[in-house]
């Protein structure tokens, strides 16, 4: 049984499609030219073979439909949900894929950050049919869609900090062209790049809406030129960093509890982890990975992700250095997970059902439950539900109501502070055993914290 996805209607040269559980693609008669071109030439095995483009196997062929098969990604993150230095290398990603596309002469025929995703510890490039034959002298086409899906949120993000990336949840057909020029400081008009891609191009639109009168004006580029723009886009791109600083920065230095208590805390997790022998997970508020990279068990997938930025780059950062390609790091806000975005809110599915879909064997929610109980003001029955839709397991920390951060939480709370007094283990351990069966229950010796090891009555023993 097949069911297409919500997103295909958007392309003519075929669509993306699910059958027996596997995703497929069906390229339709429109496209066979491309495509006979780009995998008699060469093309697509080379861009396989460097780990540029998702590879695919061909199923079947006639003269109404081509059906390919790829590789199955096991989770799909999206643009809004990656780091800073994700979305650089997914942009750089897009460049050296237009360059190289056009050293052989095809081109791009749009550059939406959500053809690539993070898969095997690298951003790769998903949609197989945005390669088309490249005319002579004629521009790219996909130009604005690079500058505002790509050079906008990363130079919103270096000029007003991470959390500008999150705007292609709103802007799913990139931030436009005249918001992001008034968003920039008066400085960037100096700024002969900035000024030529972003603030001319903005006027051009203006001046395109005024004039015009139902036709349009081609214009003409060498090959040279265009690979001139690709360059300098590049460039540019690869030297953006961020400005901003974040809470996390020297996280595992401010920890409330000794070094003995830690190690057994690295200790309590991969013993569970093995005992389980679970080979899929979801780390929710990870961090950098730390706890991830201390489990011996061998892992086929770990998801970590954090609320904070510069955390999952550095995990990012770490795994490329590690070549720790199981791990997959994301920027998620656990007290505001993505939400199913687009045409009849399916083009792009939230979070909570791809991690349904993902199914991880356990979950991790370490030193997470007091700022969802205490910061986000989530109830204990909330959260259990909530984390009872994830995995068969839950690893989870408690934090007790006298260790210091929980103290600090509370005391933000001022002349409300009496009411939060739910906050108690008890209470967290009444709640989470309506949804949970408790297997393990481990204090953590000469601090304020208590591991649980649940498993969820919703799963069949």
């Amino acid at each position: 049984m097949s069911n297409q996805h919500a997103s295909s209607f958007r392309d003519p040269s075929g669509y993306v499609f699910t059958e027996d559980g596997l995703i497929k693609r069906s390229i339709s008669p429109v496209y066979f030219k491309q495509y006979e071109a780009l995998s008699t030439s060469g093309f697509f095995d080379k861009l396989f073979k460097n780990n540029l483009l998702i590879p695919h196997k061909e199923v079947s062929k006639s003269n109404r439909e081509i059906i390919i098969q790829p590789e199955q990604i096991p989770f799909i993150t999206y643009p809004y949900e990656w780091s800073f230095n994700q979305y650089k290398e997914a942009a750089l990603l897009t460049l050296k894929l237009q360059k190289y596309s056009l050293e052989h002469e095809f081109s791009l025929k749009d550059a939406s950050a959500f053809n690539i995703t993070f898969h095997k510890g690298q951003a790769i490039f998903i949609d197989t049919l945005s390669f088309d034959f490249y005319t002579e002298d004629s521009p790219w086409r996909a130009y604005k869609q690079f500058i505002t899906h790509f050079l906008a949120p990363l130079v919103l993000a270096h000029y007003h900090g991470a959390q500008s990336l999150k705007l292609m949840s709103s802007f799913m057909d990139g931030i436009p062209v005249k918001m992001l020029a008034s968003m920039l400081p008066n400085r960037t008009k100096l700024n002969p790049f900035l000024y030529s891609n972003i603030h001319l191009l903005s006027k051009f639109e203006d001046k395109h809406n005024e004039d015009y009168k139902g036709e349009t004006k081609s214009t003409s580029l060498s090959k040279k030129a265009l690979l001139n723009i690709i360059e300098s886009l590049y460039n540019y791109i690869k030297k953006l960093s961020l400005k901003e600083q974040s809470e996390w920065g020297d996280y595992y230095n401010k920890t409330n509890y000794s070094d003995e208590a830690f190690v057994q805390k690295s200790n309590c997790i991969d013993s569970w982890i093995t005992t389980l022998n679970a080979e899929t997970l979801i780390d929710v508020g990870g961090n950098d990975g730390t706890f991830i990279r201390g489990i011996k068990n061998p892992l086929k997938h770990a998801l970590v992700c954090d609320i904070d930025n510069n955390a999952v780059d550095f995990n990012y950062k770490t795994l490329k250095t590690n070549k720790e390609s199981y791990i997959l790091p994301f920027v998620l806000d656990v007290l505001n997970p993505s939400a199913a975005i687009g045409f009849q809110n399916k083009e792009r599915q939230s979070f909570i059902q791809r991690i349904a879909k993902f199914a991880p064997d356990v979950t991790l929610a370490l030193a997470v439950i007091h700022h969802m109980s205490l910061s986000g003001n989530i109830p204990f029955d909330m959260s259990a539900k909530f984390f009872a839709t994830f995995s068969k397991y839950l690893i989870i920390e408690f934090p007790k109501r006298d260790d210091s951060w929980v103290q600090r939480l509370l005391n933000t709370k001022g002349e409300f502070k009496d009411h939060f007094g739910f906050y108690s283990i008890d209470n967290f351990e009444s709640n989470y055993y309506k949804y949970f069966e408790c297997i393990e229950k481990l204090p953590i010796e000469n601090c304020d914290r208590v591991m649980f090891l649940l498993k969820s009555k919703s799963v069949e023993s």
